[in-house]
């Protein structure tokens, strides 16, 4: 087994939060600096800059391994995190969200605006439905739907008091077939297993939530993995994920 150092939530500049420095060059850049293993970029709602940060991760020898994510905001105004094993499979779930989000544009001037750019960093584009609006689609049907397109999804920030599971729902349903919850930088693993008696049921990973380069996570969080392949810590994140 392996040591991995990973940090599997970070936005880009397509995120209308996200600071404008976060590029697919920088991001990936900093990560090498930080000397992570493994990265995740999970926009809100949105997949558009995952490939060009492939083809930088692609473009490089230097180990560090990328897994495509998206982090949507179910009708419960939950954040979920939702992986795949492909960009492609990522776009395909991005092309269901922006359908199922409200036609409420993006006001760049007050929320920021929300880059597509390529894996040179040049802006070749901008998504107008502001991306950090809930969509119409529940936390069972965003696992039945990221279950059939073949990536697994993980609770964001399940301790924060707001836009989590908890927050929302009070409780992660029994019957999702969700075996791994996040929790935020600044909180202790160790303590948020004991507030619920049902989360001894789930393993645990930190992740940053980066939205600027300096709070990409250092080489702190850790998982123990065979081996590096996508598929491996696919399977680690979602266990038995196979329905929900």
């Amino acid at each position: 087994m392996e040591k991995i150092a990973v940090d599997l939530h970070i936005h880009s500049c397509l995120s209308p939060c996200g600071d404008e420095e976060m590029t697919p060059n920088n991001i990936v850049n900093m990560a090498i600096i930080k000397e992570l293993d493994y990265i995740a970029v999970t926009d809100h709602n949105s997949a558009k800059n995952l490939p060009a940060v492939f083809e930088v991760v692609e473009s490089l020898d230097e180990g560090i391994c990328f897994l495509p994510g998206i982090e949507v905001t179910t009708k419960e105004e939950a954040h979920v995190l939702a992986y795949f094993k492909t960009v492609e499979q990522a776009l395909e779930l991005d092309a269901i969200l922006y359908k199922r989000l409200p036609n409420i544009l993006n006001k760049p001037e007050l929320f920021g605006p929300q880059l597509i750019l390529n894996s040179e960093d040049q802006v070749v584009g901008q998504v107008d439905k502001l991306l950090i609006s809930a969509t119409d689609i529940g936390i069972s049907e965003l696992c039945g739907l990221v279950n059939e397109i073949g990536g697994i999804i993980v609770p964001a920030h399940i301790d924060r008091k707001s836009y989590s599971i908890i927050a929302s729902l009070g409780f992660v349903p029994p019957d999702l077939a969700i075996k791994t919850l996040e929790v935020s930088k600044q909180s202790d693993i160790e303590k948020v297993k004991k507030s619920y008696r049902f989360f001894r049921d789930y393993q645990f990973i930190h992740s940053s939530d980066a939205h600027q380069l300096m709070d990409i996570a250092e080489r702190e969080y850790f998982l123990e993995l065979a081996d590096l392949q996508r598929e491996t810590l696919l399977i680690w994140l979602g266990k038995e994920q196979t329905s929900c």
